[in-house]
C-alpha cells in the first residue's frame, strides 16, 4: 500500500519519519539545532527555516500530520505534477515560518519596550537565552511576566510539517471545494470549503489571543494562506479540474 503512493509524498513522508526516530532517539542533541527559532533569537540558525518542517513533538504530533499528508497529498501530487507539488509544499511551510515569526515580532517588540521603560537588561535576557551556552533555565524571570515571555519566546522553537500540510489542505479546499470529508469530532462529513475556513479564522483566534496550548496556530494560517494563493494561481492552467 506504502508504494502505491506518489514518490513525493512518500519521501516526504519517509523523511520525516527517519528524522522523528533519528533525532528523537539517536541523536536528541540536535533537536535544538534543528528546530526553528525567532529569528532574532541567539539559537537561530539559517538552516532551521527548512529543518524545522521535518521535526515533530512526539509522537501523536507526527501521526497526525503525516495521516493528514497521506490522505490529501497523493490527489495533489498527481493533478499538480511533481514539481508544481513540491513548491507547494515548502513554500506552505516558509509561509507557515514567515507569518508566525511576524507575530512573534510584534510581541517581542512589544515586550522589549515594555521591559526597557520598566529598568530591566533586556540585553541580559538575550545573553542568557543562548541555550548554546546556558541550560534552559527560566527561574531566574518567574517574578516578573514580562521578563519570562521574553525569555520562552527566544528559547522555545517551532517545530512540525504542520504549516506545511496546512497549505496542502488549502490547496486540496481550493481545488476541489465540494469534496466531503469526515474528521473525527464532526460526525457528519462536510464539504472542505466550509470546514477550511472554521479552521483558518479557529486558528486566527487562538494565535492572536495567546490561547495557544503550546500549538504554532498562525504558522498553520501562514501555511493555509500560501497554499490557497498557489491553487488559486495554478488552477487557471489545470485542465483536469472543472
Amino acid at each position: 500500500m506504502f508504494n502505491s503512493i506518489p514518490p513525493i509524498t512518500r519521501n516526504i513522508i519517509i523523511i520525516n519519519i527517519i528524522v522523528f526516530i533519528a533525532v528523537g532517539f539517536i541523536f536528541p542533541q540536535f533537536y535544538a539545532s534543528l528546530s526553528a527559532f525567532y529569528p532574532f533569537s541567539p539559537n537561530f540558525r539559517s538552516w532551521q527555516i527548512i529543518t524545522h518542517m521535518f521535526m515533530h513533538g512526539g509522537f501523536a504530533h507526527i501521526l497526525f500530520n503525516m495521516l493528514t499528508l497521506w490522505s490529501f497529498g497523493p490527489v495533489l501530487e498527481q493533478a499538480l505534477g511533481e514539481k508544481k507539488y513540491l513548491i507547494l509544499y515548502f513554500l506552505s511551510g516558509l509561509g507557515a515560518f514567515f507569518l508566525f515569526n511576524l507575530w512573534n515580532f510584534y510581541e517581542i517588540q512589544q515586550l522589549t519596550n515594555d521591559l526597557t521603560n520598566a529598568s530591566v537588561n533586556v540585553a541580559d535576557i538575550f545573553l542568557k537565552a543562548d541555550l548554546s551556552k546556558f541550560n534552559f533555565n527560566p527561574a531566574p524571570y518567574t517574578n516578573n511576566e514580562d521578563a519570562y515571555n521574553l525569555y520562552m519566546a527566544l528559547t522555545s522553537p517551532m517545530v512540525g510539517a504542520s504549516g506545511a500540510i496546512f497549505g496542502v489542505v488549502a490547496a486540496f479546499a481550493t481545488l476541489y471545494p465540494d469534496a466531503k470529508i469526515g474528521i473525527m469530532f464532526i460526525p457528519i462529513p462536510m464539504k472542505v470549503k466550509y470546514l477550511l475556513p472554521i479552521i483558518v479564522i479557529g486558528s486566527v483566534w487562538l494565535g492572536i489571543s495567546g490561547n495557544v496550548g503550546g500549538i504554532a496556530h498562525l504558522a498553520h494560517v501562514g501555511g493555509a494562506l500560501v497554499g490557497w494563493i498557489l491553487a488559486k494561481i495554478w488552477r487557471k492552467h489545470l485542465y483536469r479540474f472543472n
